[in-house]
């Protein structure tokens, strides 16, 4: 049983499954502890129709989706907010599927096969509190915690990642 991982269409049916489990589950999370109740279905629907994903579509961004054993199982998409900076989001992986290192996989194709091909020198992205899994993943990989780059409501973490430089294929002579 193996990962593979790569890029695929944001309006793809896989795509779209994914984004439904993703936003689902983090959607959850939060109506739980804050309101105590889950999602309801219309609130559901109509945030994820809101947030189709066409900024991961090239030119200017990717979704890659990750398949184990052939099977999609999560999902990690990068945009480029400038010329150097690309911002990390989407990084999902499927609950029966965790555990099983999909998501550093993930996060490390966005980095090298998204980011860097894209032009970026650094990588960076928003979470929340009650995500620690990804906080943790996030500082095992090399991210560093920073202040706020942006104002989403529901961020609560921002971090940082300085890509490092591409190396040349013609040596110096």
């Amino acid at each position: 049983m193996t990962w593979t991982i790569a890029p695929e269409p944001y309006g793809s049916p896989v795509a779209a499954a994914l984004w439904r489990a993703y936003y689902t589950e983090v959607s959850d999370r939060w109506y739980l502890l804050h309101e105590g109740r889950r999602t309801e279905p219309d609130e559901l629907e109509r945030e994820i129709a809101a947030r189709p994903g066409d900024e991961l579509a090239p030119p200017t961004g990717q979704l890659l989706v990750g398949r184990y054993d052939g099977e999609p199982a999560g999902s990690a998409g990068v945009r480029l907010l400038d010329p150097d900076t690309a911002e990390l989001t989407r990084v999902f992986v499927v609950e029966g599927m965790r555990g099983k290192g999909g998501a550093a996989l993930l996060v490390a194709a966005a980095e090298e096969e998204a980011a860097r091909a894209l032009g970026a020198r650094r990588i960076i992205l928003d979470t929340r509190s009650d995500l620690v899994e990804a906080r943790a993943l996030y500082a095992r990989l090399g991210y560093t915690e920073t202040g706020p780059h942006n104002d989403d409501v529901y961020a609560e973490h921002w971090f940082r990642k300085e890509l490092p430089a591409t190396k040349s294929l013609n040596p110096p002579s």
